[in-house]
């Protein structure tokens, strides 16, 4: 009636000492009452409470001893796996079975695997954190951008001695969202901290040498220059090195992500991640009286001052023009104007853009493009070409979906019905219009001439002039060879009888 494990072992002490040293009963007569053993009654009456079993001599396996290295070879091994592809207790088993003829059973194998597991186990040292340092790492979460699930990369910056954070999302972990990560971070916290504890991601890190220490790629080291901060790398494989951002890339998933937020671009999403940073400045972390803004402070005054401008936070890259007036960034296609073919142009992506510049000249300017093999066009880099080349109008992939007032479509179709071949080129001069006034202006100037009836390219660059100079037009038609003359007759009497013959 009595158990020997847990609450009831306690309890049986207690009657059992209480029977021998209050009432006075033998240790005999106690074995009989309580039916245990003498020498248990005995051992009961030297101990208050149950002592706890302690092995004296290691656990004797003879028929798993055999194969215990076999067993740490595969463990060995397993390090050097990723974590969902190492070995469970059972797969070693069945091995130990299939391949070195194991008879024992499946319990031991489990027992041993478990405490060898244990034991290599790390331990770690708790650390302290002096204000002004700082943890960098990159997370990934899905959002819903313009109706659509995406997955988004978001650059994460801690600051582990008041716990504060900055989080910002970007459409891939580029080394340019890398850099502008940190040009954001900064200018959030009001200054750059002395030190900043990284992983060995290849954004920041080239190689790493023989001796430990790490060769850094150009962009990271220019970064460097520019806030003077020192650089520190955790040890490869060891997210405990820099384990406070590790854990705040967590927070941020299941607390800024969860639900997956809706937004209709990555703007958008940063204005509401920056607002949730600045409200968990209000939290009182466990272990801490103060919150983490007002610890803060002490990072503040230990950081170091931001420099009068942020860093140009780009990836560039020299390259060629192709015969296609186009340049390769980032697996992309982006156009530059024909006249720059073949020539040797310095392409800079930033987040959001990519600008191409030949000498000191910018030439290009495109929105950045996170697709594959895609090619983007500005259609007005071809318009010179297409100027010499207009049978090449209809099929021109440049100009495939630029979407063009009706106002300027419809005098092409004027233009090639009256002088053919040489109206397609005449179109072609009224769209370079485009490449110097803006849109509004040119399809006004097209529909004064279209009202007019002044249907070429020098009426429209003439009615456009007159708008911009607030003139009124002159349609000279000397000056204008190409528009309509009036034929008008000589007058003559006879023309006049016939009116008279006819009213008569």
């Amino acid at each position: 009636m009595w158990s020997h494990k847990g609450v009831y072992q306690v309890e049986l002490y207690a009657a059992v000492r209480r029977a021998v040293y209050v009432e006075g009963i033998s240790e005999r007569e106690a074995s009989k009452r309580f039916g245990i053993a003498r020498r248990t009654v005995h051992k009961m009456l030297d101990y208050s409470v149950p002592p706890g079993y302690q092995r004296k001599q290691p656990v004797k396996r003879p028929k798993l001893d055999l194969y215990l290295g076999v067993i740490n070879q595969i463990l060995e091994d397993d390090k050097q796996q990723i974590r969902k592809q190492r070995h469970t207790a059972k797969r070693i088993f069945e091995r130990l079975k299939q391949e070195h003829g194991y008879t024992g059973g499946y319990t031991v194998v489990k027992d041993y695997v478990r405490e060898q597991s244990v034991r290599q186990k790390e331990m770690f040292v708790p650390l302290s954190h002096p204000p002004g340092d700082a943890q960098v790492d990159f997370g990934e979460a899905d959002i819903v951008r313009c109706g659509r699930v995406e997955r988004a990369h978001f650059f994460v910056m801690d600051l582990p001695h008041s716990d504060d954070a900055f989080v910002m999302a970007f459409p891939a972990e580029t080394t340019e969202a890398f850099l502008e990560g940190h040009n954001q971070a900064f200018a959030y916290f009001g200054g750059v901290p002395k030190n900043i504890v990284y992983d060995n991601t290849k954004i920041a890190v080239a190689k790493i040498l023989g001796d430990g220490t790490r060769r850094r790629t150009q962009a990271f080291t220019e970064l460097i220059s520019h806030y003077l901060f020192q650089e520190r790398f955790g040890r490869p494989g060891r997210g405990n090195d820099k384990g406070k951002v590790e854990g705040l890339v967590g927070y941020s998933r299941r607390n800024f992500f969860v639900p997956a937020p809706r937004c209709v671009s990555y703007e958008d999403l940063n204005v509401r991640l920056q607002a949730e940073c600045r409200t968990r400045r209000e939290r009182k972390l466990r272990g801490h009286r103060e919150t983490i803004g007002e610890r803060f402070e002490r990072d503040r005054a230990a950081f170091l001052p931001l420099p009068p401008v942020s860093y140009e936070a780009c990836d560039k890259v020299t390259t060629r023009v192709t015969s296609l007036s186009l340049i390769r960034f980032d697996r992309n296609d982006y156009s530059v104007p024909t006249a720059y073919g073949h020539r040797q142009v310095l392409v800079k992506g930033f987040v959001d853009r990519v600008v191409i510049s030949c000498g000191a000249d910018e030439i290009a300017r495109h929105s950045r493009s996170y697709e594959r093999e895609d090619m983007i066009f500005e259609p007005r880099h071809y318009l010179a070409l297409l100027e010499q080349k207009a049978n090449a109008l209809d099929q021109a992939a440049p100009l495939i979906g630029w979407e063009l007032p009706e106002e300027i479509t419809r005098l092409r179709r004027l233009l090639e019905a009256r002088l053919a071949k040489r109206g397609k080129r005449e179109y072609v001069q009224i769209l370079r219009l485009l490449e110097i006034f803006p849109m509004d202006l040119v399809r006004t100037a097209a529909a004064d001439a279209y009202r007019w009836q002044a249907i070429s390219f020098d009426a429209v660059k003439h009615l456009l002039l007159c708008r911009l100079e607030q003139k009124p037009p002159r349609l000279n038609l000397e000056n204008y060879p190409h528009l309509p003359t009036a034929q008008v007759a000589m007058t003559s009497a006879r023309d006049y009888a016939s009116l008279l013959t006819e009213v008569a």
